[in-house]
């Protein structure tokens, strides 16, 4: 195996503890993905061993600004001209009380590499690199599970940390690894009550956006007993569909699909991302209480609409980002209508689709149903495109509403010029005006304008 790229400032830090008789190990992600061949993440995290934290600090304070965050657990953070890393000491964890943070923890520079891996959540994440002898360090054997593509815990201490039962979830996915028998028991066993909102919501964070196929996460979550805790998810299993629309099964099978559909569209801006993968994610929790068989089929009438409700319950189990769960309900409520309108194109006017631009941001919402209707089992010929959507894109572009909602031609400084005073009829006049720019009677805005001048004297317009 290559040596791992290490900067050459990252090489004489590591030169300057050495010199104090420390010994740095690189441990974490970084370790993991260069012995998978992946190019290394720029975040660097450096065990030193044989220091204490305070000659640890007055070596590194030579080469950048210190921030002693968590100097209390035994870590530093070091920040150049060009780089950041975190430098930590080998500690000693003994569980105190419930949950992720009920733990006395305790540095000790004198802990073997070992000693130190022994903590760690999977063989796979356990690997060190020395950093001035340029060798691995793998007491666990974590390079032979990332060679038989497993996810095995490294011994007793995890159970002590519940929160690593959704970090099995997440890595399974963004590894595409199987969860070992032994581990996948020892997850089931854990109490996952305890742990807060906001650490759940990282691990789903890292599903969404870190795995090519999320549904091996989610496929996992069912496996280690995750699904108890988000009943929204569990209803999803079992639930039938009309197998001339939906051959690849039921709720939660093309719900897997529709997310791996959905992790091949993202956009690169997370913020975007996550309302596109939550949005696949939520987007049929309405059939477990909608789908009935009638006519010889079976039909999730209204599931959109009834779909809101448990979306926002799944949604506050994990935050409480408002404006992230309003934007996913709205997805989840409107995610059919491209293909409704679509098929309604004849006859829908084109205040149809202005409105629904007000809404939503029309492209976001055609990604959604772009992967709602791949998330099937199709033939070669229906993969070709999404017809529906490049339809509702082409006719948005045409309306100047693809990339953002209509804004009002008529406002209220262009009936204040026309001498109307400020009150409830200005406001009446507006709507109406606003009503009319979205049917298309209205387009410029000196059509608007003359709109208001031929109509300001008639009171009945003021009282419609």
């Amino acid at each position: 195996m290559s040596p791992l790229p290490v900067s050459s400032e990252l090489k004489k830090i590591v030169k300057a503890i050495s010199s104090s008789n420390g010994r740095c190990i690189l441990v974490g992600g970084a370790v993991r993905d260069h012995c998978m061949g992946q190019s290394i993440s720029k975040d660097m995290d450096v065990e030193v061993f044989g220091l204490n934290l305070e000659k640890l600090e007055s070596v590194l304070q030579k080469f950048g600004n210190i921030h002693a965050v968590g100097k209390s657990f035994g870590v530093l953070k070091l920040k150049t001209s060009t780089a950041e890393y975190d430098f930590s000491l080998p500690r000693k964890e003994r569980k105190t009380g419930k949950g992720h943070r009920g733990f006395k923890i305790t540095a000790d520079p004198t802990m073997s590499y070992k000693d130190a891996a022994s903590r760690r959540d999977f063989t796979v994440n356990s690997i060190g690199y020395d950093l001035l002898e340029n060798t691995l360090l793998d007491p666990f054997d974590g390079i032979g599970d990332l060679k038989r593509k497993k996810l095995k815990h490294v011994g007793p201490a995890f159970a002590e940390d519940p929160l690593r039962v959704y970090r099995a979830m997440q890595f399974s996915a963004r590894l595409e690894f199987k969860i070992t028998a032994d581990t996948a028991r020892l997850c089931r066993q854990l109490d996952l009550s305890e742990l807060p909102r906001e650490r759940i919501f990282e691990e789903f964070r890292k599903l969404m956006i870190k795995a090519k196929k999320p549904s091996i996460g989610l496929e996992a979550a069912k496996k280690i007993g995750i699904l108890a805790y988000f009943p929204e998810l569990k209803a999803l299993y079992g639930v039938p569909q009309d197998p001339e629309w939906h051959p690849e099964g039921d709720v939660w099978t093309h719900t897997l699909m529709v997310v791996d559909e959905a992790a091949g569209l993202k956009t690169g801006i997370e913020k975007k991302d996550l309302v596109l993968m939550f949005g696949a994610l939520c987007h049929d929790f309405g059939k477990p209480l909608t789908t009935t068989f009638l006519r010889g089929r079976w039909r999730s009438p209204s599931h959109d609409v009834d779909g809101i409700a448990p979306a926002i319950q799944f949604l506050k189990r994990l935050t409480d980002d408002r404006e992230l769960i309003e934007q996913v309900t709205t997805m989840v409520k409107e995610h059919l209508r491209p293909i409704q309108l679509f098929k309604e194109r004849d006859r829908i006017s084109s205040g149809t689709i202005r409105r629904l631009a007000l809404r939503v941001r029309i492209p976001d919402l055609v990604l959604l149903a772009k992967a709602d209707y791949f998330g099937r089992t199709l033939t070669k010929k229906e993969r070709a495109c999404f017809e529906a959507g490049n339809w509702l894109l082409a006719e948005a572009e045409r309306m100047d509403v693809r990339d953002e909602a209509p804004r009002p031609l008529l406002m209220g400084k262009h009936l204040l010029k026309l001498g109307m005073s400020p009150g409830p009829e200005m406001g009446k006049i507006l709507k109406l005006a606003f009503e009319k720019q979205l049917n298309g009677d209205l387009q410029t805005n000196d059509e608007a304008i003359s709109w208001a001048k031929s109509n300001y004297p008639d009171l009945s317009v003021l009282t419609q």
